[in-house]
């Protein structure tokens, strides 16, 4: 007999609930594939800017096609001369009103290095420091051949 509060309004009853249906279930977070690849050493150089970039690529004024081939010809060249750090200049994201579209080559960077036929040979990308241009550039770090 369910116990009377004396609001005059129907007695409360208790609900069993089940497990949640596995839909419900949250999902497990991957790893981030090549995120953990550079030792401690490699990163604090990275973040502190002391690291002197073999190569330089600056994307200004181009296309998507035009920065593309321009990618993937200087990370051809980079891996046949030994080197390890690339600096890649995309410039910053810079808002703007339709229908001027900014950025599209920096939000698409990192797709195309994920896809691309050098993507074994690259160890890391990481933001560039501030002397080397900071948000608007990225370090990507090659694996030693």
């Amino acid at each position: 007999m369910a116990k009377d509060d004396g609001g005059g309004g129907p007695p409360s009853r208790r609900v069993e609930r089940g497990p949640p249906p596995p839909s419900a279930a949250r999902p497990v977070p991957l790893p981030v594939p090549g995120r953990n690849t550079l030792d401690g050493t490699w990163d604090r150089r990275l973040r502190s800017g002391d690291i002197i970039p073999d190569v330089t690529l600056d994307l200004h004024g181009m296309n998507l096609d035009g920065a593309w081939t321009a990618i993937d010809r200087t990370l051809e060249r980079a891996i046949s001369t030994g080197a390890r750090v690339v600096l890649l200049i995309t410039g910053h994201h810079r808002p703007g009103e339709p229908p001027v579209q900014r950025g599209r080559i920096r939000a698409a960077v990192h797709d195309w290095l994920a896809v691309s036929r050098h993507a074994p040979a690259i160890a890391a990308v990481r933001g560039a420091h501030r002397r080397h241009g900071g948000g608007g550039s990225l370090y990507i770090v090659l694996r030693r051949q």
